[in-house]
């Protein structure tokens, strides 16, 4: 009998191995891990982190299992996953991999499940590594943001990132050692209560809600639901995957669905290390292209922001969105996707972190008044596919400094200068952790996430994580 796609994403969870991982992918998950635990780290006196830590300790009273990344204490695992899926997107400087965003989704439950558990480093990586790939797979088979129809963007009416949960409650069976039978019901039943797509209401509208293109903190609820309620003996329906007019496909609003995309050499190709964006800038990726530029002219001619007369800036046609153009920046978050703002702070050459929301700098009147003198245009070459245009003109001192640039530092690319190397996700992390961590408690936080498969119990590194 053939199996549905559901029992063939059951069966590969079942069957990973981090002994039959390939080499790149071991690294990549390692480095996906430090870039979240920093970025978790870096968010704790941002609104939607602070937030995530409050309700996650709500959720976690009485069961102090798994911990809280930069906070003090232990909570429930229900708790911890919470918070620190919150904690991971609220800066919005969390890796990028198709269909979007998914470690802020895949990662938290994963890491409480596996400090509750006393999981080995090479549990969490092959949790993680299972988590990753399925989730960029799901990103294939559906909508795409930025999906063309006779030479224009044609972006589809119903977008997101819910499909993640299916990564997230796999990630969970792995760690928790579900047979095939029940992380096939777990994850026909994660699919049942997969949330809404709201991301694309998000774009449309201006001030944008601070739950993002998602709450990551609700998706690591639901896939705890999944992963138990498959455990406790629930039935899903296996076959949600493969019928197109009734199945998950409909009941999503993905107008594209091809399967064929999450099972073709499912175990044998692994695609999501070399998809994978790190983010320099806690900004949407949308705007780094031109962030580099700026950055660029600014330091190699050592502007400064009062000799700047004015700044054009053509950008793609996706980035003609209400979140992205908005210019009322009357709370923190609205900086965070505003590209007028985002140019007046990279003009600034704040530095690279959480210092780029921090309210001093946001509503600083030289960053406002700059943000003034910017204009937006859309860039001629913008449909040009796989690539980010990005065309700058500062004038100032009487000059006219140019700058243009086609992929986004951190991003996979023909260019070699655009990858993020280890030392640069580290020194990341270090400006992340900075005034919340030790010195010498990030110096072994960062040892220990990238010696992770040598280490037999992961709960000390997640200790590692607290603040003292």
């Amino acid at each position: 009998m053939t199996q549905t796609i559901v029992q063939q994403l059951a069966d590969f969870t079942a069957g990973a191995t981090f002994d039959n991982l390939p080499p790149e992918v071991v690294h990549e998950c390692k480095r996906v891990l430090l870039d979240s635990v920093g970025c978790a780290v870096a968010a704790i006196d941002e609104l939607k982190g602070r937030a995530g830590i409050d309700y996650g300790r709500i959720l976690g009273a009485g069961d102090p299992k798994a911990t809280i990344m930069g906070a003090a204490g232990k909570v429930s695992v229900a708790g911890a996953a919470f918070a620190n899926g919150e904690l991971i997107s609220a800066l919005d400087m969390d890796v990028v991999l198709p269909p979007g965003h998914v470690s802020p989704y895949v990662v938290p439950a994963a890491l409480a499940m596996a400090e509750s558990l006393g999981s080995s480093g090479r549990d969490v990586i092959t949790a993680l590594a299972v988590a990753h790939e399925m989730s960029n797979r799901f990103g294939k088979a559906m909508d795409s943001m930025r999906q063309m129809k006779d030479g224009r963007l044609s972006p589809p009416p119903v977008f997101g990132y819910s499909s993640t949960i299916f990564g997230a409650t796999a990630a969970l069976g792995k760690l928790r050692g579900h047979t095939t039978e029940v992380l096939a019901n777990a994850l026909a039943i994660a699919g049942g209560i997969s949330p809404a797509n709201p991301q694309i209401g998000w774009f449309q509208h201006s001030p944008s809600s601070t739950v993002k293109h998602l709450m990551a903190g609700a998706l690591a609820q639901q896939a705890l639901i999944a992963s138990y309620m498959g455990e406790l003996g629930h039935r899903g329906d296996l076959q949600m995957l493969d019928d197109a007019e009734y199945g998950y496909r409909r009941f999503i609003g993905t107008t594209k669905w091809e399967p064929e995309h999450i099972t073709r050499n499912l175990g044998s190709v692994w695609n999501f290390p070399a998809e994978s964006s790190y983010k320099p800038y806690p900004h949407c990726r949308v705007m780094h292209v031109m962030f580099d530029c700026i950055v660029k002219i600014v330091q190699e001619q050592g502007l400064r922001p009062d000799e700047i007369e004015s700044m054009l800036v053509y950008v793609e046609e996706f980035a003609i969105r209400p979140v992205w153009i908005n210019r009322d920046i009357g709370h923190v978050h609205d900086a965070q996707f505003s590209m007028a703002h985002g140019i007046a702070m990279a003009a600034h050459n704040f530095p690279l972190g959480k210092e780029w929301q921090d309210p001093g700098n946001v509503f600083s009147p030289s960053v406002m008044s700059l943000m003034a003198r910017v204009t937006i245009e859309l860039h001629p070459d913008h449909a040009k596919p796989g690539t980010r245009p990005s065309h700058v003109e500062i004038r100032a001192r009487g000059q006219n400094f140019v700058e243009k640039k086609l992929y986004a530092k951190g991003s996979p690319s023909p260019d070699p200068s655009t990858y993020m190397t280890d030392a640069e996700m580290m020194e990341k992390f270090r400006h992340n952790c900075a005034g919340v961590l030790p010195d010498a408690q990030v110096d072994g936080l960062i040892d220990a996430l990238m010696k992770l498969e040598q280490l037999a119990n992961f709960a000390p590194v997640m200790g590692l994580a607290a603040k003292p």
